[in-house]
């Protein structure tokens, strides 16, 4: 079915199932404070994490179109779930019918770009959420570009809630971020590098630190999406023109606004304006 898309230039799309694509925002906004924003999320029918590749996907393509109906051409998905389970299938299968000039970019391949450059030990650790983990993303991704590099990954189940019930600084938050990173590092204690593989876990980064041994460096997502966002737009100066400079920022969740602001209080540290919106 082919939609009916302006083509007028519009807003940068992001997208994700819940909360944790605002860490993501937060850095984009920091590095390209002129471009306007919509920011989305499915916080209704979050968690995608625990789900089957063909929901996410049907999911994220639901998100996806609307992005495109509210005047967005390039749209972000600042989710891992999102990315390791349906960008590939939009990119390829859908983007070609609905509007082949728009595009859809992820997370995972501008997290996996700069690891060459960072391990020494040419041993990484990848903490996720289930669905990533079991996805592959990360060491497909790896391997694809750095194909010597081993790479071990830990799904951590509890960490999206302990972030989404605004747990993540109580000492009851400590025992699972241990648990998780002594799991991953008894699997491979080579690792020099673990990425943090989900959008929700920079808010537990001052806790992650502390149970992680000095000399590994954690990767949070947020700067290595932001600056290949940046670089993408320079090398594109024809997707560039399509999006509009205004610095506003729009937020929509498909659950109560009131939830929506009282959560998203964690990951912001401003005041917003949030719409209720339906993606079925």
């Amino acid at each position: 079915m082919k939609q009916h898309l302006s083509h007028t230039p519009g807003p940068i799309g992001v997208f994700d199932s819940g909360y944790g694509g605002l860490t993501i925002l937060n850095k984009i906004r920091e590095a390209l404070p002129e471009y306007d924003y919509v920011y989305l999320g499915d916080n209704a029918r979050t968690p995608y994490g625990t789900r089957s590749f063909e929901i996410v996907y049907e999911f994220t393509l639901q998100a996806v179109n609307k992005l495109f109906e509210m005047g967005c051409h390039l749209v972000i998905l600042a989710c891992n779930t999102a990315s390791a389970k349906a960008l590939r299938s939009i990119q390829m299968n859908d983007l070609p019918g609905i509007d082949p000039e728009r595009r859809v970019l992820g997370v995972i391949r501008p997290t996996v770009e700069c690891i060459g450059g960072i391990t020494q030990s040419r041993h990484i650790g990848v903490l996720a959420t289930a669905g990533t983990i079991k996805s592959e993303s990360y060491p497909l991704e790896i391997h694809k570009l750095f194909p010597d590099i081993q790479v071990s990954g830990m799904a951590c189940p509890m960490w999206v809630p302990l972030v989404e019930n605004n747990e993540s600084q109580n000492e009851g938050a400590d025992y699972f971020i241990r648990k998780y990173i002594d799991q991953l590092l008894s699997k491979d204690p080579e690792i020099d590098t673990m990425i943090l593989g989900c959008t929700h876990y920079p808010i537990l980064l001052p806790k992650i630190q502390e149970y992680t041994p000095k000399h590994i460096r954690i990767v949070a997502q947020g700067e290595y999406v932001a600056e290949s966002l940046k670089d993408y737009l320079s090398r594109h100066p024809e997707m560039n023109a399509k999006c509009t400079q205004n610095g506003s920022c729009l937020f929509y969740t498909t659950e109560a606004e009131e939830k929506f602001v009282e959560s998203a209080s964690s990951f912001l540290n401003q005041q917003i304006d949030v719409r209720r919106i339906s993606l079925e």
